[in-house]
Parts: structure tokens; sequence; C-alpha cells
């Protein structure tokens, strides 16, 4: 089943991480993963605590049980709202090292390089792959308003389209960095991408629930990174090749 697949592509990305020539490409995103991501999860608990500190002084006594319902809820629905949101903005910042890690990954992978540029011409690259990271931006925004407006408008359907919006968002941004190094465009990825729609959902599945996990989702972008870069090598890359 393509699901179940495109799930154990993401799970493949956490073996790739230690082997021997790629775990010097993997400590930079890493460490940007765990800067960014570990140190707003405190702000996050903060704000979390001080919000229902305020809300429950609002509610009548009668009521104060209502703040054992909605602390499993508000906490469910902000960690997965949370982690797309910041997922998107580290990866922005991110992104040349992901660049790099998906290319190195694809080399140990078939043992051929993608091209012969140096370390200068990686940085000359750098502009060009920050402006395909937003174009990711852009086509994320409006929807995630959209589907953000549901998720509070319509009781469950309104949730299951979040989650589906939000794995095929963490599929387009990890799956895009080894179409990126090929040069293929951004409307070609998705439209690609949305051909393998099992492939596609299982693995953005696979990364939104272990994003969503304290501590493990320090971790998930650069196995993400090597997760999908197999996918691409095994399912995509010879398409493109021939």
């Amino acid at each position: 089943m393509q699901l179940t697949k495109g799930m154990e592509y993401f799970v493949a990305g956490f073996s790739l991480l230690s082997q021997k020539g790629l775990k010097r490409f993997v400590f930079i995103p890493l460490l940007i993963n765990v800067m960014l991501f570990g140190g707003s999860l405190f702000f996050l608990y903060d704000w979390l605590t001080q919000g229902f500190a305020y809300l429950n002084d609002l509610l009548p006594d009668w009521l104060s049980w209502l703040e054992w319902l909605m602390w499993p809820i508000a906490v469910l629905v902000i960690l997965f709202s949370y982690s797309l949101v910041f997922s998107v903005i580290t990866n922005f910042i991110a992104a040349p090292f992901n660049g790099l890690l998906s290319e190195k990954v694809e080399l140990f992978l078939t043992g051929q390089k993608i091209n012969d540029d140096g370390f200068a011409d990686l940085v000359k690259d750098v502009p060009r792959m920050l402006g395909r990271e937003w174009s990711k931006l852009v086509y994320y925004l409006p929807r995630a308003i959209g589907f953000f407006i549901l998720l509070w408008m319509l009781p469950l359907i309104g949730q299951i389209l979040w989650v589906l919006f939000s794995c095929w968002m963490y599929n387009v941004q990890y799956n895009d960095y080894p179409f990126d190094n090929h040069k293929i465009s951004f409307k070609e990825m998705k439209e690609t991408l949305k051909a393998h729609q099992g492939l596609s959902y299982g693995f953005g599945f696979a990364v939104m629930v272990l994003t969503s996990i304290p501590i493990v989702n320090l971790i998930v972008m650069p196995a993400a990174v090597c997760g999908a870069t197999k996918l691409w090598v095994e399912n995509y890359r010879p398409k493109y090749r021939n």
C-alpha cells in the first residue's frame, strides 16, 4: 500500500542520519532545529499556561471542570498547528543546509554526484534556494489561513481537512529539496507529488505525527530530508534522469 510505503520512507530517514559521511551534513540542520524549535516550545508552554489561567478565572465555579476538557483539545490543535507553521519558518532558515544534506544523501544512495559545484557555487546558489522557500511560503500561507478558519467553523470536517492539509504541506516541504537540487520547477514538483498521493500523504502524515511530539521533533527535520531524498531516488529520479 502506497500510504504505508510513504510512512516507511520517513522512518528510513532516521537510519540515514547516522551513516558514515552524512553525519557532518546533519549537524547544522539539527542544530538550527534544536535552537529554534526547542527554545520556542518553552514560550509556547508559558503562553498556554497563562492563557488557561486567564480563561479559568473567567469561568464560574460550576463550569470549572471545563478546564480539564479544554486543555487536551487545545494542546492537540495548537501543537499540530504550531508545528506546521514553525516548520515552515525553520526550513526557510535551514534551506541551504537541507539542500546540501539532500544532495549528499542522494550521492550516498546512488554513487552519482548531482553536480560538481564547489562551496563558492553553493553560496551563490543560496538566493535561489531562499527564493524557492519563498514560493513554498506563498503557496502555504493563504491555504493555511483558509483551512485554519474551517478548523474552527466546521466541527470534525474542519479538523479532518486541516490534518490532510498539514500532511500535504509536510510532504511538499521536504520532498522539494531533491527536486530543487535537480532544478525541477515548484509547479512540476507539485504535479508529480499529486500523481503519487499515497506516497505523498503517507510520508506527510508520518512527519506530521512525529513533529507534534516534543523532543522527538528536534530531529525530525534532517530525518525528513533524508527520507524524502530516498523517496525521490527510488520513485521519481528515474523519470527525470532518462
